[in-house]
């Protein structure tokens, strides 16, 4: 039983992680919200967004990276469903050897594949297009979401799969209609880290799209921006930031009760 001195200074110390956590974005907020040095206005302003809306093309920016993530969290989510069934469920020889490959894009520095892919899309004709960063991001959180649903799928009574194969269902239709609805949860957990991690993603965009201005991310959009801006309005810099990082603040905010649901379950299994 904890005593009263022990619960108050665990609150404490959540307290201040919590307000250590976000003054970044608060002071990005604030400093958003201040009007520019000469614009006249006086208290808290929008002026500041719709500057940078207008003059960062942020508009279709942000388009860019709602269709590569949106593409890249389908497309994950799909192959781990699939690719986790058959590495937890199925029993096949090869089957540790494939999960153990696999894992090895755990561990793989993204630094590492820049220059192959750099040289494979250029030589297929793809730079500066959505398939140059949809592809690799796929490629690069298939590991990690395989291991996610093969984890979850593992922790499932191996009798569901039993009772349903004498019944005369097929592979397909177990994980259809039996392993599918019961990992949910788990794949929208894992939806909301893949789209964390694809909204984010700078390096790749960089090197693979730097040309084309109709395919540019918004971080990416958001550094060329930032870098022509920095040393005259700062604020529209810091208006900018916060348009970029809306979109993921948003999904979460609507998403966290399903989100922690699912990494409870888990850690609970």
């Amino acid at each position: 039983m904890e005593s009263k001195k022990e619960v108050v200074f665990g609150h404490a110390i959540l307290l201040i992680g919590a307000l250590i956590a976000l003054y970044p974005f608060v002071s990005i907020i604030l400093q958003a919200l201040t009007p520019a040095p000469g614009s006249g206005a006086e208290g808290w302003t929008l002026e500041n967004f719709i500057s940078a809306w207008t003059r960062g093309g942020f508009s279709r920016s942000l388009l860019n990276s709602a269709i590569v993530a949106f593409a890249v969290v389908v497309a994950t989510a799909i192959a781990a469903m699939l690719a986790g069934y058959v590495l937890s469920v199925l029993k096949f020889e090869w089957r540790v050897a494939v999960f153990a490959l696999l894992m090895i894009g755990l561990v793989l520095p993204s630094e590492a594949r820049i220059i192959p892919l750099y040289n494979l899309f250029a030589s297929t004709g793809l730079l500066n297009s959505y398939w140059a960063l949809i592809l690799p991001q796929i490629a690069s959180s298939f590991p990690l979401a395989t291991f996610w649903m093969a984890n979850y799928y593992a922790q499932l009574p191996e009798s569901l799969s039993e009772a349903a194969s004498l019944d005369g269902a097929s592979e397909f239709e177990i994980l259809r209609h039996i392993y599918a609805p019961i990992g949910m949860s788990a794949v929208l957990t894992l939806s909301c880290l893949v789209f964390l991690f694809t909204w984010n993603e700078f390096m790749l965009a960089l090197v693979l799209m730097p040309d084309n201005v109709a395919v540019q991310t918004a971080p990416l959009s958001l550094s060329f921006f930032a870098g022509n801006e920095r040393t005259t309005e700062p604020q529209v810099i810091a208006a900018a930031a916060v348009l970029v990082a809306l979109p993921v603040v948003v999904a979460y905010f609507f998403l966290q009760r399903r989100f922690m649901q699912g990494l409870l379950e888990g850690a609970v299994k």
